[in-house]
């Protein structure tokens, strides 16, 4: 690796290669803020990587320092780690039933810096506290989120979640496309499509794939699937003819 940081606590580290330059724009003991750019990309982005407390009452600072951030970031961001705290009741199975009143201002804070959650490949639990049966206990206290102009600049982002080895959390590994892709076509939709009688069929089929995420992440993943589903599909009843 070219070059590595970490923050005041040493519990959080980033390392990038020659590839990239970078900077430290913030950090504390729950986060630390880079800005990226790479040598083939048009423009720079931020990431915040997280190592949350595990109390609510020593989050809220983080919380607050995710809100600033959130007013002065014009460029692509990321806030991405563990936030020690699940989203939704969903994310946990094992022990007493979670309150989600222990997540309001997890969410708060996600509503409030108009990020959105993106889905993911794999478990849906990313951490365990590794007992046997009868007392295990999954949730999902790993994840990311962008802003607006992230999913504009990096629309085709996958985030994974990878098996764990040795450790109680699973890596998540996160691949974006940074080289700018001039001979990339738009969607176009074509009235004839209405009237071939696979055309329904085919939309409901791709629009009925399950994706995980929220609500926002989800339509878009859908909107996504269905308009590749089609340009395809369009291919082979009527050829290329653009």
């Amino acid at each position: 690796m070219h070059q590595a940081a970490s923050n005041i606590n040493y519990k959080i580290w980033i390392f990038w290669d020659q590839d990239f330059t970078g900077s430290i724009i913030d950090q504390d003991e729950q986060q630390m803020t880079v800005e990226l750019k790479h040598v083939e990309a048009v423009g720079v982005f931020q990431l915040t990587i997280v190592y949350a407390k595990c109390k609510a009452n020593l989050r809220r600072p983080l919380w607050e320092v995710l809100r600033q951030t959130s007013l002065t970031c014009t460029i692509p961001w990321c806030v991405l780690g563990d936030f020690n705290v699940i989203a939704s009741i969903e994310e946990k199975i094992g022990s007493l039933p979670y309150q989600m009143r222990k997540s309001l201002e997890f969410l708060s804070m996600i509503e409030d810096c108009g990020l959105v959650v993106l889905g993911f490949y794999g478990s849906r639990y990313t951490w365990s506290n590794g007992r046997g049966p009868g007392s295990i206990i999954w949730k999902r206290l790993d994840r990311e989120m962008v802003n607006d102009n992230w999913l504009i600049s990096f629309p085709a982002t996958t985030i994974s979640h990878l098996s764990s080895i040795g450790f109680d959390h699973n890596p998540l590994l996160m691949e974006m496309n940074i080289r700018q892709d001039t001979s990339k076509k738009y969607f176009k939709f074509l009235n004839c499509w209405v009237e071939n009688e696979g055309f329904i069929p085919l939309v409901h089929e791709v629009w009925n794939q399950e994706v995980r995420g929220n609500a926002m992440w989800i339509v878009h993943q859908k909107l996504k699937a269905v308009s590749n589903a089609l340009s395809k599909w369009s291919r082979q009843e009527y050829v290329d003819i653009f």
